[in-house]
């Protein structure tokens, strides 16, 4: 099942795409699906002719793993540590589909990463990874967008990582997908730039949620990037990011300078 957010000029709402006759239409649903039973509205519009908006806006935090891939770590002159490298950015980062990116004044090497963002859909502490799937809503694409030049200038990643706009999440939320082999892809205008496998996880999506729960109680509609694939390149003002995922879709953000 695919839950979007949209808007077709009113209010956001919630919706499930389907497809119907060739042509995916989004079928209105009440309330907000972490909360609420899933009840259509009787709202149907083709997906063609709505907004997309970020599928989710966290509550509370966006966690990010680090360096969970093998040979991006490498290609940052790295190793994989030892411990699960985590970092957060805040709500403000988020985005949705379409939305600019913007990029901080202070940044003149804006780089993107292409990343499996899962999307959590109760309280969850201390779980093991056995417990993992029944806390997770669903799968959706993100972009963690990172001021390269600020990231090497200081040991703290906050200006480089949580700036606003900092991190597109889309186009939907799939909730039938198994996360453990998945194509994942970038392109800037069309021009492959990451091309990887979610099995090139050096830390499985239930290794890393349940070890993140023990650190922080991860809340409803918290995300968690699960890291990136290696390729990252800078994203020049006036380009356009996508980010491709298997089972999920296309997620695609135009770059601005502010």
């Amino acid at each position: 099942m695919r839950i979007a957010r949209f808007t077709t000029g009113d209010d956001p709402m919630y919706g499930i795409v389907q497809s119907k006759d060739g042509r995916d239409m989004v079928y209105g649903i009440t309330g907000d699906p972490l909360y609420t039973e899933i009840r259509p509205t009787g709202t149907i519009v083709p997906l063609q002719d709505v907004r997309l908006l970020a599928p989710v806006i966290p509550r509370s935090k966006v966690v990010c793993v680090g360096k969970n891939y093998a040979a991006h770590a490498t290609e940052m002159g790295d190793e994989v540590p030892e411990q699960a490298l985590f970092f957060l950015k805040p709500n403000t980062a988020v985005v949705g589909p379409g939305d600019p990116v913007m990029m901080p004044a202070y940044s003149q090497e804006v780089s993107l990463e292409a990343e499996l963002a899962v999307v959590i859909k109760r309280m969850a502490r201390d779980l093991t990874p056995e417990q993992v799937a029944d806390h997770v809503l669903g799968y959706t694409c993100a972009n963690d967008l990172t001021a390269r030049d600020a990231q090497r200038a200081e040991n703290q990643w906050f200006r480089a990582k949580a700036f606003d706009t900092s991190c597109p999440i889309g186009p939907w939320i799939e909730t039938d997908l198994e996360p453990s082999s998945l194509a994942i892809s970038s392109t800037v205008d069309g021009e492959t730039a990451q091309q990887g496998s979610t099995a090139d996880m050096v830390r499985s999506v239930a290794e890393l949620v349940a070890e993140i729960s023990s650190v922080v109680t991860l809340l409803p509609g918290d995300l968690v990037l699960t890291g990136t694939p290696a390729g990252v390149r800078t994203v020049p003002a006036g380009s356009s990011v996508d980010i491709t995922i298997e089972g999920i879709g296309t997620l695609s953000n135009p770059i601005v300078r502010r």
